[in-house]
């Protein structure tokens, strides 16, 4: 009997010694898949999933919510490889959990957070069972990619099968357009989810991405009414996403004064802020003082002084929307610059392109060496960075900065940027190089409307009217007000009045584009030019719009071109009520007076302008000689060889008299001796600058025996005339650029094109006959191309 009982105890031993193994096994496969999950929750991604392929066959059971777990990481962190992976690795080991609605949930959550929406909806439409979290997974994957078609079909389809929460009503709405955005705004309130707070948050986005820009109407009464202004007053609690939705709202709609007023309303009630309230609020103040009477540099200072005491000026977004802010606001380039050094260490791309573009406005090398600093710093320019660079060189002298920066941008591989093209052509054409502007846009693969506008402007830049026409009838695309602007301009400077009206008159009746502002000022400008003086009143009296200072501006230069004293007095008084701070209503008509000679008039004009604090910007030109650029004030006093240019000038005038040149003295400002008129015209700025251009010519940079200065104000009548003689004396091109457009002087002949000599045509026509239909100055600009890419690259 005792036998048994032995064998009995001994089968016990065996019993509970494997069941005790087994349980060990399962604690450690336990333990590990706990380490798993925590490493994810710490983001150690890599290390939880080394960790958990370690493991020969985890029990299904057990790796249900580590599976869920991982996939959740990798759709965080965006690793669509790694989720695929470890999908694969669960279909194969465990392949019962495929069918599994948690895990399968997070599986389409991962595929489409990570932009694989394709397949998150073939698992979405394979699954046997669905509940609120399959739809609200598969709808925030629409929502993501900004699907709102196929987000809003998902929703309205779910209605059949559950009721949304507040998450699936965020994320359609985040997407949604106004009418179907309304749609989902009537049902939040029928099911009350219209009182969560991150519903009516996503209201309000949605509701100020489709108003209209620059429209506010807080009436009750109207139909109209501001409808994400409405939701947010009808919140009864609000977080701090619900004033940022709203200042973000005002923002990208333009309503700056609203935007301060709800982030004063948010101090007053000491609500705290963030760094995204900061940045929405820097971001919508206006360029210039609202017609409200906010006082946009005041805010900007405010701003500043707050970020300062709060200690937001160390966020690097935060200081690099203050220096955006101050640059756009009149602040001084010096104190955008002090801002920017103070984030040292911890500056990134977009803080080093803002600040370039502070320099860039104002046509500054600065720009151009912070790009240095930029590259020295590891990082690598993008698209916007190298537009802005292009910008900064279309206002210096010689196109040789923007042939270096063209280099660069084929270097890093943007050749066939569409926008970097549009830029290098407004750069070359503003460097006086249309030569180059017409190769860049021959090269592009693709043109937008920007294309061809930036390439008809550059030819209204260079007077080339024939050429902008011929192109304008090439356009095959749509074309916008940007290019009835740049045609119109054309015909201004080319005298082309009929042409002008023709475009003018087509641009509603062909193309129903409503002529603005800027059509009519150029209008006023075509016929003022020709001597139309009455019919330009005519049209300004006609305009379905009050005429701003540009169009008055129009009218008092034909005046004075055409000695309109009665007329010019109306657009003078009309110029300082619109721009009283404008010295050019004043020197006008001082201008005019001299030339009819009154020069008591015109000294009390000048008493006048005095007397209110408007300045006259000093006349200043600027050429470009052994790399660098030498500036030019009147008189000559300003330059360490002033005396010498001065001597060489008077020399320089005898012999222009020589040969017809005729001071017009009748602008002189004073009612002086005829000697002394002719003085004070001798030394006007681009004079100056020719001449010792003239004196280096040896060290000059520009190409193709060209001379090229570029003035900040318009040349005057008698500057023409001596730069007209002057190169036929020297016989040399002339290329001047003033603030309106550019003059080209070859001979006695002001033209778009230098004039080649018969060899340079019979040379030209051999080179046709050998090359591969290559003409010589298209040749000449490529290798002018090569050789500053060879000059880069070697660098």
């Amino acid at each position: 009997m005792l036998q048994p009982t032995t064998r009995a105890c001994i089968f016990l031993r065996t019993f509970s010694a494997g069941n005790s193994a087994s349980a060990s096994v399962a604690s450690k496969s336990s333990d590990i898949l706990e380490k798993v999950r925590a490493l994810c929750t710490r983001g150690y991604l890599e290390d939880a999933l080394s960790l958990f392929y370690a493991l020969n066959a985890p029990h299904a059971q057990e790796s249900k919510q580590t599976y869920a777990t991982l996939f959740h990481t990798c759709a965080n962190h965006n690793c669509l490889q790694q989720g695929q992976a470890l999908h694969r690795h669960m279909l194969t080991h465990n392949p019962n959990n495929s069918l599994d609605l948690y895990v399968t949930n997070h599986l389409i959550n991962m595929y489409a957070k990570c932009g694989y929406i394709d397949f998150a909806c073939r698992l979405f439409d394979d699954m046997p069972h669905r509940n609120i979290v399959s739809w609200t997974a598969i709808i925030s994957g629409y929502a993501q990619l900004g699907k709102a078609d196929h987000c809003f079909t998902i929703f309205s389809n779910m209605l059949a099968d559950c009721l949304p929460t507040e998450f699936a009503y965020t994320s359609v709405l985040s997407c949604c357009e106004r009418e179907h955005g309304r749609q989902v705004h009537a049902l939040a309130m029928k099911t009350s989810f219209y009182a969560y707070v991150y519903v009516a948050n996503a209201l309000i986005t949605m509701y100020s991405k489709s108003c209209e820009y620059g429209i506010y109407n807080d009436n009750n009464n109207d139909d109209d009414i501001d409808e994400a202004w409405n939701v947010f007053k009808s919140m009864e609690f609000r977080n701090l996403i619900s004033w940022n939705s709203m200042i973000a709202g005002f923002q990208i709609r333009g309503l700056s004064l609203q935007a301060v007023n709800i982030f004063t309303l948010m101090r007053c009630d000491d609500i705290g802020f963030d760094r995204a309230t900061l940045l929405g609020v820097l971001s919508s103040l206006p360029r210039s003082n609202d017609n409200n009477g906010l006082s946009t540099f005041k805010c900007c200072f405010q701003l500043h002084c707050l970020c300062v005491k709060t200690g937001f000026i160390s966020d690097i977004g935060v200081a690099t929307a203050l220096v955006k802010c101050y640059s756009n606001h009149g602040g001084k380039t010096a104190d955008c610059y002090n801002i920017f050094l103070e984030t040292s260490g911890r500056r990134d791309l977009v803080s080093w392109t803002v600040i370039m573009e502070t320099y860039a406005r104002w046509g500054s090398e600065k720009a151009l060496f912070l790009f240095s600093q930029l590259r020295q710093e590891g990082l690598h320019p993008d698209c916007y960075t190298f537009s802005i660079l292009l910008k900064a060189c279309a206002g210096l002298v010689t196109e040789q900065h923007a042939l270096v920066v063209h280099a660069q941008v084929m270097r890093t591989g943007f050749a066939d940027d569409t926008v970097l093209s549009n830029a290098l052509i407004h750069a070359y054409a503003r460097c006086g190089s249309i030569a180059l502007s017409k190769q860049v846009f021959n090269e592009m693969q693709f043109r937008d409307t920007v294309s061809w506008n930036s390439m008809l402007k550059a030819y209204a830049l260079h007077g080339q009217a024939n050429e902008a026409l011929q192109l304008f009838a090439q356009m095959n695309v749509q074309p916008d007000a940007t290019t009835f602007v740049a045609l119109l301009s054309t015909c201004s400077h080319s005298g082309m009045v009929e042409e002008g009206w023709r475009i003018f008159n087509a641009m509603f009746e062909n193309y129903r584009i409503i002529p603005q502002l800027d059509h009519f000022a150029c209008m006023v400008d075509i016929l003022g030019r020709a001597g139309k003086i009455l019919q330009a009143q005519n049209l300004i009296s006609k305009m379905p719009m009050e005429p701003d200072s540009v169009v008055w501006s129009a009218l008092l230069a034909a005046c004075r071109k055409h000695g309109e004293t009665q007329l010019a007095n109306l657009a003078s008084a009309r110029l300082k009520e619109l721009d009283p701070k404008n010295s050019l209503g004043y020197v006008l008509m001082s201008n005019i007076y001299c030339s009819a000679g009154s020069f008591s008039e015109a000294g009390l004009k000048r008493k006048e302008m005095e007397g209110l604090g408007v300045r006259k910007e000093p006349g200043l030109s600027w050429t470009e000689v052994g790399s660098r650029v030498h500036e030019f004030a009147s008189g000559g006093q300003r330059h360490p060889q002033g005396e010498a240019i001065r001597a060489n000038l008077e020399e320089l005038v005898g012999q222009l008299k020589g040969l017809g040149y005729v001071p017009q003295t009748g602008l002189a400002l004073h009612d002086v001796e005829e000697e002394h008129k002719e003085e004070q015209l001798y030394y006007h700025s681009e004079k100056l600058a020719l001449v010792f251009a003239l004196m280096n010519q040896g060290s000059l940079y520009c190409s193709g025996n060209v001379i090229k200065i570029m003035k900040n104000i318009r040349i005057c009548v008698d500057c023409h005339n001596f730069m007209k003689f002057a190169s036929e004396l020297i016989q040399r091109e002339i290329v001047l650029r003033d603030s309106n457009r550019f003059h080209h002087f070859n001979g006695t002949v002001e033209s778009g094109y230098r004039l080649r000599t018969t060899k340079e045509k019979q040379d030209m026509i051999t080179m046709e006959n050998t090359m591969s239909g290559d003409s010589m100055e298209d040749l000449a600009l490529k290798q002018q191309l090569e050789f500053y890419m060879d000059r880069v690259l070697n660098c």
